[in-house]
């Protein structure tokens, strides 16, 4: 029979919960988790950030070898998909992944605990196990950590065959004729992305005038220019209001978001990508006390504790970006602050991507939101057309825009988009993290020739002199 004493239980064992009991064991916690899924790492892992990234990759070298080989002075014949194939590489790369948390759970001394988790008091947890039977848990200290849940649209029932949330785009057994994605936001956008360049006709349906509400207004643009460019069509400032399905698909009625004549739209696949909602259903949280806001979120103060003392929460059942990455440094930190340690979280200074190609990365601040806290600020900006590296790469679209204190030089923001965006954002957060300027970037030395000198570039255009533009 297993232990069941412990001094810190963590409640869901995605990114946040994980990564926060291997943290809370290395510190000498004596540290349980439990996750109902089976398969520890959560949505990420499981049937979020990992699957969606081999598909993406997948996708990438097939439209490579279908547009791009020839410009390298490659000839090929004729190029066919295997979608079993590509699916059974993501599956392989998903059950890789999360057989190793189990390896490092071992390896760290947490103990696993895979069933439906109740708490049931302060102090107490339900357990019903996956193999049968039930076991309650008692910790000094609980944890949750149970991420979200797709956010349905009413009047269109998710089936994942035809009306398909983001898991259910990650196991099509074929590619869509037309697939209509419902949201312009990264889900949207990144498995739109896949399925296009696998030959599907994807319109993108968004209820705001804009695409990815949140990042800079520049970027948007230019991303949805580069996605056009691709062949995704948009219906911006549309709603949804009715679908029907019917043994050819479904067909979707929209109305302008201001108002306005309807029209109707066929698909055969449907992908809701209208967001995220915490999931704190099923966990007794209202029987033990655990306070929510309006919008299903624990409340939390700045240290990640409840309105109940021995009960905590972190990642996407609290406030803030739902970032699998987000989740990990709170799973840190407040594994530190029960060690008696003190555990921080920069929420200034948390990135995000877009992993669409090109990709589409983010730090800091946005122009609106210096424009509207009324901050004077500078804007050094750079394409990677003047980069030689890109242009030896055939990557040459996108740029790297570094915002800064007019007055003080500091990088408040860094907006990229590129075949590397992702990677290239790191070097701006850790800008961020030590208060650097974008003089500090510009004097950095970078190697050359590499796509990473157009981040030094832009350090240089913020003061008005660039090398090589």
């Amino acid at each position: 029979m297993a232990d069941t004493n412990f001094d810190v239980v963590f409640v869901g064992g995605g990114p946040g919960g994980y990564i926060g009991a291997i943290r809370a064991a290395q510190l000498g916690l004596k540290t349980a988790c439990i996750d109902k899924r089976g398969t520890f790492g959560g949505t990420c892992l499981n049937v979020g950030c990992i699957p969606s990234k081999a598909l993406l990759k997948s996708s990438e070298y097939f439209h490579l070898a279908q547009h791009g080989l020839s410009d390298h002075g490659f000839s090929v014949g004729e190029v066919k998909l295997d979608l079993p194939k590509m699916m059974a590489r993501k599956d392989k790369v998903v059950g890789d992944t999360t057989k190793g948390i189990e390896f490092l759970f071992k390896k760290n001394k947490v103990t696993p605990f895979k069933g439906a988790a109740t708490i049931i008091g302060p102090n107490s947890i339900k357990v019903v196990l996956n193999d049968g039977g039930e076991e309650t848990l008692t910790a000094k200290n609980i944890v949750i950590a149970t991420g979200s849940d797709v956010v349905a649209l009413p009047g269109l029932t998710i089936d994942e065959q035809t009306i398909v949330s983001s898991t259910g785009a990650l196991t099509l057994g074929a590619v869509p004729k037309h697939l209509v994605v419902i949201g312009g936001g990264v889900i949207g956008l990144e498995l739109g992305s896949v399925w296009q360049r696998l030959g599907a006709k994807v319109t993108v349906v968004e209820f705001l005038d804009r695409l990815i509400p949140g990042m800079d207004g520049e970027v948007a643009k230019n991303v949805q220019r580069i996605l056009g460019k691709q062949g995704i069509e948009f219906k911006l400032g549309k709603k949804v209001v009715k679908g029907d399905k019917g043994p050819n698909g479904v067909t979707l009625t929209l109305e302008p978001a201001a108002g306005g004549a309807a029209e109707t739209l066929d698909a055969d696949v449907v992908l809701v990508a209208i967001g995220r909602r915490p999931y704190t259903d099923s966990l007794g949280l209202d029987t033990v006390g655990v306070a929510l806001d309006p919008k299903g979120r624990v409340v939390v103060d700045h240290h990640y504790k409840s309105s109940v003392p021995s009960i905590f929460a972190v990642g996407d059942v609290i406030t803030g970006p739902m970032l699998a990455h987000k989740a990990e440094e709170e799973g840190v930190a407040i594994a530190e602050l029960l060690a008696g340690q003190a555990g921080h979280v920069n929420y200034d200074v948390i990135p995000s991507v877009i992993y669409t190609a090109p990709e589409v990365a983010s730090v800091g601040k946005t122009e609106e939101e210096l424009k509207a806290a009324g901050v004077e600020y500078k804007i050094g900006k750079v394409p990677f057309s003047v980069n030689a590296r890109a242009r030896a790469n055939a990557d040459i679209e996108g740029f790297v825009k570094i915002l800064t204190d007019a007055r003080t030089d500091k990088v408040l923001g860094c907006h990229i988009i590129h075949g590397e965006a992702g990677t290239l954002i790191a070097e701006a957060a850790l800008a961020m993290e030590f208060g650097a300027s974008a003089e500090d970037i510009a004097r950095t030395c970078h190697a050359h020739p590499t796509v990473s000198e157009v981040v030094k570039e832009a350090g240089l255009a913020a003061n008005g002199r660039t090398l090589n533009m």
